[in-house]
């Protein structure tokens, strides 16, 4: 047939058994006879012919990808920009500086359980292009893990995590193996930085990353 089906089984229900085409049935019609409006073919909605009177351009199915969330509910979380590092290193334990700082709403679609920050990541060490990548700039929703929790295992096979030196500064690191000692091997998705060991008894805090909360996006 001309829209590329072998039989007339398909046509036939669809006419007889007011049966609606499918995706993939629409598709054919339209790469054939492009003036007729995919919405109305395959959902009955619209204007039968496209708007664009040029029949001799192929027309590309409109396909909607996204959908408006409605009854969202945020939460207030404080956040840690690049600026504030320094300051939250030395004041992490006063909560007159926490609640000294600035917060972003994040949008949450469970109950969330135990204490959260959202820390801004500094440069691309966890940046290796794929799409597990935080890059520069991006604004990660972060929970804490209890410090009795650490020992005698974290679970690093699940999170990345942000890591609260003593005196190093904060990290955001991918954690790849653990000692009994409570030595941590830190490793960079960044192949141009080095793996690292240090001992949790010279870390103040550890957060999982829970994600990505603002991102710039630049194509």
């Amino acid at each position: 047939m001309a829209i590329g089906i072998d039989n007339n089984v398909t046509i036939t229900r669809i006419i007889n058994e007011k049966r609606s085409p499918s995706r993939a049935t629409c598709n054919k019609i339209i790469n054939r006879f492009p003036k007729y409006s995919f919405e109305w073919l395959y959902k009955g909605v619209g204007e039968i012919e496209n708007q664009c009177t040029d029949t001799t351009i192929p027309q590309t199915p409109y396909t909607p990808n996204a959908h408006v969330i409605e009854n969202i509910e945020y939460v207030n979380i404080p956040l840690v920009p690049v600026r504030a590092r320094c300051g939250y290193l030395s004041s992490f334990g006063d909560q007159q500086y926490i609640d000294s700082l600035p917060t972003i709403p994040v949008i949450i679609d469970r109950a969330y359980h135990g204490r959260y920050m959202v820390f801004e990541a500094d440069g691309d060490s966890m940046d290796d292009g794929s799409s597990s990548a935080i890059r520069d700039g991006d604004k990660l929703l972060c929970r804490e893990v209890q410090r009795h929790l650490w020992l005698p295992k974290l679970h690093y096979n699940d999170w990345y995590f942000v890591v609260v030196h003593k005196t190093e500064g904060i990290s955001i690191k991918q954690i790849i193996d653990q000692d009994e000692q409570g030595n941590i091997r830190c490793h960079s998705l960044n192949p141009l930085f080095n793996d690292y060991t240090l001992n949790l008894d010279d870390v103040s805090e550890l957060y999982n990353v829970v994600k990505v909360v603002e991102r710039s996006m630049r194509l």
